[in-house]
């Protein structure tokens, strides 16, 4: 792409009455299928987690969130408990370029995110910034990506799954289980909020 865009200049500017590159192809990349956990490994990676520990019930809610909705980490950090309509089923997530859709929980994600409120936030020290954020930091402040990365690495790891596991092989996944359970394509990229059905 250097090389045509440079002959592109070349002739825009009238040193060359002829672009060499034109007729040449760019190389086509490969798009490889991301990693994918299996059922029996979330529930090993839900397994490798401390119950006893308020952090770890934080946890399980923030797996079974992001398991159960296909949440990017961008959009589970800065999820706002006045958008969860635990009610109707429904979260209301703020995703790329900065599109407002609905997404369905689940009914487990639904109880360990409750039992999350009732027993672990509500005993914390709620910083002003973390007012209206669902999932907090021990200071009540919003977590960050990097935190959730870490969280994830550490009980895959403990899980003895040796995958390339991020919170994104979540979203994976979730796609990929809902699709195999005979969900339309067209309902996985609404949940996903992809643009193009392709990316899904």
């Amino acid at each position: 792409s250097g090389i045509k865009a440079f002959y592109k200049y070349l002739f825009i500017e009238n040193e060359i009455t002829e672009d060499p590159t034109e007729l040449i192809d760019a190389p086509k990349l490969p798009r490889k299928l991301p990693d994918v956990l299996s059922y029996e490994e979330i529930l090993e990676v839900i397994d490798a987690i401390d119950h006893s520990d308020p952090l770890g019930t934080r946890n399980r809610a923030i797996i079974e969130v992001l398991y159960s909705s296909g949440l990017r980490v961008s959009e589970l950090v800065n999820l706002q408990l006045s958008n969860c309509h635990f009610d109707t089923g429904f979260l209301q997530v703020l995703g790329k370029g900065n599109k407002v859709r609905l997404v369905p929980i689940g009914r487990d994600a639904i109880k360990y995110v409750q039992i999350y409120l009732e027993h672990v936030r509500k005993e914390m020290p709620v910083q002003k910034e973390g007012e209206d954020i669902l999932f907090l930091n021990r200071r009540g402040k919003p977590l960050t990506r990097v935190m959730i990365f870490t969280i994830i690495k550490d009980y895959v790891a403990m899980a003895g799954i040796h995958k390339n596991v991020s919170p994104h092989t979540f979203r994976h996944s979730f796609a990929t289980h809902l699709i195999e359970g005979g969900a339309s394509l067209r309902a996985v990229q609404e949940m996903l909020g992809h643009e193009s059905i392709t990316t899904t």
